[in-house]
């Protein structure tokens, strides 16, 4: 099983090839490509890359799907003895993204002569 630990909106994300995962807003259009580079972990089966803290040479990219708002939530203020009440509500920009593969440039590649 290969997955990724990644940083994107100062959020942690455990992301595995062909997921999608709803992330905050990030910009572009649907179908653009985006990269991740803040790598934490890599898990490929056996081995694991530990970052120190990110993995330098490594990303996940992905496409963007669809850029969405979340659920709406009420935001209620209110104060005690003074009549004051104030409803507000809230939809965050969200981003569903595709993750379609994991790039680890540290590995050497062999080359034939």
């Amino acid at each position: 099983m290969k997955y990724a630990i990644v940083v994107t909106g100062g959020k942690q994300y455990k992301v595995e090839e062909d997921q999608e995962i709803l992330i905050d807003r990030i910009e572009g259009k649907e179908g653009d490509k985006v990269t991740f580079d803040e790598v934490l972990l890599l898990v490929d089966g056996e081995t694991r890359q530990i970052g120190q803290p990110t993995l330098g040479k490594t990303s996940v990219a992905g496409r963007i799907t669809r850029q969405t708002k979340g659920k709406k939530i009420r935001v209620a203020v209110y104060k005690a003895k003074s009549r004051y009440r104030k409803v507000r509500g809230h939809r965050q920009q969200l981003t569903l993204v595709k993750i379609e593969a994991f790039a680890d440039k540290t590995r050497k590649r062999s080359t034939k002569a």
